[in-house]
């Protein structure tokens, strides 16, 4: 069974993917980028982390492989631990190169070590886009100058030439029957503008009354809060003990409740949720920190 392309499937498609008694891969979305220096676009990404803490069996990955090779969730579960058993063995004598996602090895204080594979791509929404170069714009100034259409010669020949005295005389006719006009026009805007303030004046001075107005409405208006950040406690095939789980957590001051099943069919139950990614992470941080290792988030 080759567990490494299972976990690339669920990175498309969820932020946190756990591998039961190993630990777990964390994507956070990352926007595209540019490089001014070597003017070259990179798209948007999902980047990939690794948590050897996260340890706890959620379920995804357990009920992904029970319907890919259709088989139960415990000989799904059996397979998971014996290839990490493997995993472990290889780690003491080599790097451990997972699918496409990367590769990880041990250090002097035998702590794991993530290599993240740059080239691939997990985020959906970025399917087909590749890091291109483009050079770089170069834009010059283009100064031109105006040539005249007529010469000076031809410019002091007109100058010289006489107007003859009939154009004189019809332009001034023409002056005379202009400024009559617009006197005509003139006074008769005027008798038009007085009227219309005539009936302006008469609206204005009316009053209008109703004898049996309608009460005014008051609108109470609730503020929908979508909280589509959730800090997931686990997921179990039993509603019972997901119901055992809720009431632990509010026990503890958690607002927890169940948030409904997966597509695998478990109940999920989370501690609480959030309205920003922003305050959903300072939260996982503090929970991971203080009650439980195996929390993560789930966007939904």
């Amino acid at each position: 069974m080759r567990l490494d392309n299972y976990i690339n499937d669920l990175l498309y498609r969820y932020d946190c993917v756990i591998i039961p008694g190993f630990g777990g891969f964390v994507t956070n979305k990352i926007g595209a980028k540019v490089n001014d220096f070597t003017h070259t676009f990179s798209p948007p990404t999902k980047q990939i982390t690794f948590n050897s803490h996260l340890k706890h069996n959620d379920g995804l990955l357990a009920n992904y492989i029970v319907k890919a090779e259709e088989i139960s969730f415990e000989e799904a579960s059996l397979k998971i631990a014996g290839i990490v058993e493997k995993w472990n063995k290889e780690l003491k004598s080599k790097s451990l190169k997972i699918g496409d996602i990367g590769s990880l090895s041990l250090n002097e204080k035998e702590q794991l070590i993530f290599e993240p594979n740059t080239t691939a791509n997990f985020l959906t929404d970025a399917f087909g886009l590749a890091t291109f170069a483009s050079s770089a714009v170069k834009r010059s100034e283009y100064k031109g100058q105006v040539k005249s259409l007529i010469s000076d010669s031809e410019l002091k020949e007109e100058e010289r030439k006489g107007i003859p005295v009939f154009i004189k005389y019809a332009a001034t006719a023409a002056i005379l029957l202009t400024l009559g006009y617009t006197g005509w026009v003139g006074v008769q805007n005027q008798g038009e503008v007085s009227e219309e303030q005539k009936l302006q004046d008469k609206i204005q001075s009316a009053t209008f009354v109703i004898d049996n107005p309608l009460p005014a409405i008051d609108l109470n208006l609730t503020k929908v809060t979508i909280k589509k950040f959730h800090v997931v406690a686990g997921a179990f095939q039993l509603r019972e003990n997901a119901e055992n789980k809720v009431n632990e957590l509010k026990q503890k001051g958690f607002d927890s409740y169940i948030l409904g099943e997966n597509s695998w069919g478990l109940t999920q139950v989370v501690f609480d949720s959030y309205e920003t990614k922003k305050e959903a992470r300072k939260n996982l941080k503090e929970i991971q920190e203080n009650f439980s290792k195996d929390a993560w988030l789930l966007v939904k």
